[in-house]
């Protein structure tokens, strides 16, 4: 049962550096990464003899039973490297970014049962966000088109605005001001729902597929930190896409100069060469439950998996060694300053932003008002099928402003890529763009 049942997709069969090949030979540039995962591309050599070494070992082991080392050492790695690494605690692994939420979600609960605050169960989040498809993840989510079909199974989530400058800012008001002007409406929500009722706020450091690449004004997420610790609610930043690299840190909320009570990884952390997710406890909470039950009422028959957490520590190991991070930074940068000069004066590209290799491109079918294509046009599909055609993986979006209207183009090549795959990238988008927007 394939995504789309009337689909015909092609059947990959290799892939090499930043290009896979399907059965007919034909390559295309991965400007996506999949979906921001392929973080070190295809063929990788180091993650593939540790995967054959260890399979030859111990292919799986339930983690109620033993630990293993590669989970152990893997915990050790992200600890070590985390932003506030005296902060975090313990590592709690998964087999992707739902699960990762769901799981945080849970420990939060746990946390407050643990610590006799019984009373706080309800969760904040922001409109346009995505926090993964489990019925958990979906309910704390703001994307209003992948959860209006299932409604009625979803718990209830307060949401707020997301710090979208492009659209909401107002003429009269800084950058700093638009963001303590947001950032206001979560001490607004908390106080709306008693303070002693809210659980958490569950936000993207830097918003995924659902708005393309959204990036907080300064400032922002300082607040946000400032009124959940005033509050005594915990901060859950979700960087199962934007983290681990992808922005050009390892974790995207240095940047922010916070750090999270609970953080949701996934993606990138394995390269897409296992599936895995992570999820960061904080000392306080670790402690509290420590001491309390003693245990994580949860678990998965696939918790901390020999495989992916030996994927796992080879990719981190290979980012770190190659200095993968600096090419981040350099290549993102790049890109961004050649779709500027491509795109700063196309009539339908409202707004580039993003941070790192993590780069997204609204269009808009006015630049002056900012309205944006009419939605029954499903432009961002027909991108997608023109950018396959002329061998590029990219991915757009629709949905972008409300759930409904608005498209946009995801950006995320792997953290390898060079000028030359740069400019393919770009040369390609500005002929599908310009064909599929002069027949709207």
């Amino acid at each position: 049962m394939h995504r789309s049942m009337r689909a015909n997709y092609p059947q990959a069969v290799t892939g090499e550096g930043v290009y896979v090949y399907d059965s007919e030979g034909k390559a295309y540039l991965d400007a996506c990464g999949g979906a921001a995962v392929c973080c070190l591309g295809y063929n990788n050599a180091r993650i593939q003899n540790a995967l054959t070494e260890q399979i030859t070992k111990l292919s799986y082991i339930h983690s109620g039973f033993f630990s293993t080392e590669p989970m152990e050492r893997l915990a050790d790695e992200l600890i070590q490297n985390a932003a506030g690494s005296d902060h975090y605690s313990n590592i709690y692994f998964v087999s992707g970014g739902s699960e990762a939420v769901e799981a945080a979600l849970k420990i939060a609960r746990q946390y407050y049962l643990e610590i006799g605050q019984s009373n706080r169960h309800l969760v904040i989040a922001r409109r346009q966000s995505y926090h993964g498809n489990t019925l958990g993840a979906l309910s704390v989510g703001g994307n209003m088109w992948r959860r209006e079909p299932f409604a009625p199974l979803l718990m209830h989530a307060n949401l707020i605005s997301p710090c979208y400058a492009y659209r909401d800012q107002r003429a009269d008001e800084t950058a700093e001001e638009y963001g303590l002007r947001v950032a206001d409406e979560l001490e607004i929500s908390i106080l709306e729902l008693g303070e002693e009722n809210v659980m958490a706020f569950i936000a993207e450091t830097v918003v995924g597929a659902t708005a393309g690449a959204m990036t907080a004004v300064p400032g922002y997420f300082k607040r946000v930190r400032e009124i959940c610790d005033a509050h005594g609610v915990l901060l859950i930043l979700d960087e199962v896409m934007c983290g681990m690299g992808r922005t050009g840190t390892l974790h995207a909320c240095e940047q922010e100069g916070i750090v999270a009570d609970i953080q949701t990884v996934a993606k990138g952390i394995a390269a897409g060469y296992q599936p895995l997710g992570a999820v960061f406890v904080s000392n306080k909470i670790a402690s509290a439950i420590e001491s309390g039950r003693g245990y994580f009422q949860h678990g998965h028959t696939y918790n901390g998996h020999v495989l992916a957490c030996v994927a796992g520590l080879a990719a981190q190991q290979e980012i770190r060694e190659l200095g993968l991070l600096e090419n981040v930074k350099k290549q993102g940068h790049a890109l961004q300053v050649m779709l500027h000069e491509a795109f700063d004066e196309h009539p339908y590209v409202g707004d580039i932003r993003g941070r790192g290799l993590f780069v997204g491109i609204e269009l808009v079918a006015d630049r002056e008002t900012k309205e944006p294509f009419d939605a029954t046009l499903e432009l961002h599909k027909k991108i997608k099928a023109g950018s396959m055609q002329q061998g590029l993986m990219c991915y757009p979006m629709g949905g972008t402003v409300d759930g409904q209207k608005g498209d946009h183009i995801l950006l995320a090549p792997p953290f390898i890529v060079e000028q030359s795959h740069l400019e393919q990238i770009v040369e390609t988008l500005f002929s599908v763009i310009a064909n599929e927007t002069v027949n709207q």
